[in-house]
């Protein structure tokens, strides 16, 4: 009998099919589109936070050289009909605001929307745009999430009557899946335990993707053709016919080779509506780019949360209970899940540890500020830094090492599947080995060793070392799971496959790839399900007429949900396939075996390929009585749970305690994100993931002044890190494969940015935790890292301040500042 000797793709270091054309610029990004007679719309923003319209003067602008028309609310919603939406109603009561597509009688946030010029080039359209004379009358601004809840603050909405957008409570008592919190602080309280409490910043940030948002409308057709830069055209043509009241089958959405999202191109746009509307009226093709500095007033922020955390132990170092109340800015409107990316937190607070009671409060608060949605981990960053940090700190008041700390409390590696005190099934998973490898690459002990020489000797240079685990749920799904936190879609995703008659294969995928290679993997994984040659199979997406069903891309769901439909219609093909091979191997189904691309017969030599049955279906001059002539098949993949990735991720930092100057020496990390179909790509996914979390320890933060105008609205004000402003990185991988699909992989492409964040901030914190600091705000820049080891050297008393729970004091007289 033959065996196949192919060697499997799907664990194959792959050079990704698509980087040819995306590094050297043979592909059609949105704005390199252009049509016949196409023109350009740029948008006038309100310079203003808050304030009433009282004219538009659009007179001049109508006689600029290439204008073809100026259009204000009124000429494009003149019933005031048109709302974005927002897909994720977090509770029965939440404030949800109009949104409009302009600003018709009042601006919310500086960058809103308030006239369009339509022009014949995109120069014209924007020189236009000085010429529009608007008069406003400025309304009192309302910043900061704590002020904004004040009974005598201004109102962003007065209609609303409050700045709360909604409250959203999950408690493990009324739950059934945990204890009282509150008993177990008075528990603390009375008794021998530890009652810790933590207030934590997480600043807003912008996504800073490399394409800016685009879009082009072609009306002309027999459907409306809509381009977008986004992560997203299934569900924004869906969205888009729902708010427009286009009827769906004559709308088509097509997302071409976009350039990074981070979730920042999750969102339905005004300017896509705006640009489709436009559109419509002028019966021509129509185009919208942003500037760059639009993208970063107008696009939407992320993270902008306040985190109010207790938690109580035993002295002995056992968790008892884990109290989170969030604040969490929405900015001036709601984005389409914006509302629930807090909620999506609330899962992971508890994050790898055993925690007997646990309450979650969230409230939701409207500000006069560009709006916030889903960014890079959505939510799970957020929590698993505040449990992060607040083991750190217990760790301290416990005198107990952190790391032995966390193996205190966390899920050993038998006790898996294990239900969360948040109801969550975590399948899989190995704790222990990722932090026991981490620990070896990382030279824990011998770190900690030239910790202590650096404090007992005063060098001004000290050193830091900062821990954090994690795991966190992805692959969005399952449906009713969403269904159950009112989440306005499914978690489902599909997949189809059409087999050629030459034998190669078209893979279609309702997931939309913004750099994550999903061409590369899925015609891995197709290699391998069918026995073709990698370079056989063509992966199609982001084309709502080709891929006509789909659920998109966001969450770490491509390949623990997208690739899994794959891998199903790849079943169907095969299944298809079987009685045809029968028939030309003229021999029971039953006697066939399938590996490798290849129907043989068992216990013979007989075979048949796949492809040979291709070509057999394609003349159907001899099918087997009433089988179809196709092997084309698809499938939906709805999963019954998460996937849980994990790690542990050690981080050593250098501060100069006379400058704040930090500087990261070290940074390893061990992920498990179960079976792998591409080491290069899960690298890949990583690096980026752990550049992004570092990015916001050290170096991004969206400010807005008094006024509400954002003072960082370029990348001169607004920091982010080069290459050369990161150290390299020690990564490695455990593996326990995910019980919650056939291939068991786990989500990759958010790990690195959940973990790094808390890793960088406890290393800075724990470089100067003996001057009495327990927190620097992020970002930890030099001024912050400076100021907090002054003042806390002037809270303990003395330019030396008081060893604080830390490994040894300083010499006042040889370090510090001068």
């Amino acid at each position: 009998m033959m065996t196949s000797t192919v060697e499997p793709e799907v664990g194959k270091a792959r050079l990704r099919k698509e980087d040819a054309r995306l590094i050297t610029g043979r592909t059609r990004w949105t704005d390199n589109i252009a049509l016949p007679g196409m023109l350009h719309v740029a948008v006038l923003r309100s310079p203003l936070a808050h304030a009433r319209i009282t004219s538009i003067d659009t007179s001049a602008a109508r006689e600029m050289p290439g204008v073809v028309a100026v259009y204000t609310a009124a000429d494009l919603d003149p019933e005031g009909a048109i709302a974005l939406p927002c897909a994720w109603p977090i509770t029965e009561d939440m404030k949800h605001p109009r949104r409009p597509v302009l600003a018709a009688d009042r601006v919310n946030f500086a960058g809103e929307g308030v006239a369009v010029v339509v022009a014949r080039s995109a120069y014209e359209a924007a020189d236009a745009l000085e010429s529009i004379d608007v008069d406003y009358e400025e309304l009192p601004v309302v910043l900061g999430l704590e002020n904004a809840l004040a009974d005598d603050a201004p109102l962003v909405h007065e209609e609303l009557g409050t700045n709360r957008n909604a409250l959203w409570v999950f408690d493990s008592a009324e739950a059934g899946s945990g204890g009282d919190v509150e008993e177990a602080i008075r528990a603390a309280d009375s008794g021998d335990g530890v009652v810790l409490r933590r207030r934590f910043r997480q600043q807003r940030l912008v996504p800073a993707f490399m394409e800016p948002r685009s879009c082009v409308v072609d009306p002309t057709g027999p459907q409306l053709t809509l381009w977008s830069a986004t992560q997203v055209p299934h569900i924004l043509k869906t969205m888009t016919a729902l708010t427009l009241g286009i009827p769906e089958h004559k709308l088509r959405v097509v997302a071409p080779d976009v350039g990074g999202g981070f979730g920042g191109k999750i969102a339905v746009l005004p300017e896509e509506l705006m640009t489709l509307l436009i559109a419509r009226k002028l019966g021509r093709p129509v185009k919208w780019t942003e500037s760059r500095s639009e993208t970063m007033v107008a696009a939407h922020h992320g993270r902008d949360q306040i985190q109010d955390i207790t938690i109580t132990a035993t002295r002995d170092g056992q968790v008892t209970g884990l109290k989170v109340e969030l604040l969490a800015d929405m900015g001036a409107y709601l984005g389409l899940v914006g509302p629930g990316v807090p909620i999506l937190g609330a899962f992971m607070f508890n994050a790898i540890y055993k925690i007997p009671a646990y309450h979650f409060a969230c409230t939701n608060v409207f500000t006069n500020t560009t709006l916030t949605d889903a960014y890079r981990g959505a939510g799970r960053p957020e929590a698993t830094f505040a449990i992060e940090r607040m083991m750190d700190e217990l760790a301290v008041e416990l005198g107990m090492d952190p790391l032995a700390l966390r193996e205190r409390n966390w899920i050993r590696h038998e006790e898996f599947p294990y239900t969360t005190v948040s109801t969550l099934t975590y399948d899989s998973g190995d704790y222990e080995a990722a932090t026991a490898r981490a620990r070896e690459l990382f030279d824990y002990e011998g770190l900690r060793a030239e910790q202590r020489e650096r404090r007992e000797s005063g060098d001004p240079v000290q050193l830091g070392i900062g821990v954090s685990t994690y795991t966190e749920m992805c692959g969005l799904a399952p449906s009713r799971v969403l269904g159950s936190l009112s989440y306005g879609a499914g978690g489902w995703e599909h997949a189809a496959i059409r087999m050629l008659p030459t034998g190669t294969v078209e893979v279609v995928t309702g997931v939309s790839p913004h750099g994550q290679g999903h061409e590369t993997a899925w015609s891995q994984i197709v290699a391998d399900q069918l026995g073709v040659p990698f370079e056989d199979v063509e992966v199609l997406h982001g084309d709502t007429q080709s891929s006509y069903r789909g659920l998109d891309t966001y969450g770490s769901r491509s390949l623990t949900v997208g690739g899994i439909a794959v891998v199903k219609a790849a079943e169907k093909v095969v299944a298809k396939a079987r009685p045809i091979a029968a028939h030309m191997l003229e021999c029971a189904e039953d006697d066939l075996e399938f590996t490798g691309g290849r129907f043989t017969v068992r216990g013979t030599d007989a075979f048949t390929t796949i492809q040979d049955v291709a070509l057999r279906v394609f003349t159907a001059h001899d099918l087997p009585d009433g089988v179809e002539p196709s092997l084309d098949a698809e499938a939906t993949f709805d999963p019954e749970n998460f996937s849980f990735p994990h790690g542990t991720h050690l981080c050593a930092v250098e501060v100069d305690t006379e400058t704040g100057r930090v500087r990261i020496r070290q940074y390893v990390c061990v992920d498990d994100v179960g079976k792998v179909v591409n080491p290069l790509i899960v690298e890949g996914q990583v690096h980026g993931g752990l550049a992004q979390g570092i990015a916001q320890a050290l170096f991004e933060e969206a400010v807005f002044d008094e006024s509400g105008t954002l003072t960082t609205g370029t990348f001169a004000d607004y920091l982010v890190p080069s290459a050369a402003d990161l150290p390299p990185f020690v990564t490695e991988r455990t593996e326990t494969p995910a019980t919650s699909n056939p291939l068991g992989v786990k989500g990759v492409g958010e790990a690195g940015t959940i973990a790094s964040t808390p890793a960088v901030v406890n290393a800075v914190v724990d470089a100067v935790r003996h001057f009495g600091v327990n927190d620097v705000e992020m970002p930890c820049s030099p001024m912050r890292v400076w100021s907090a080891i002054h003042t806390g050297r002037s809270a303990a008393g003395g330019p030396g301040g008081e060893a604080g729970g830390g490994l040894g004091s300083i010499d006042a007289t040889s370090g510090g500042a001068r």
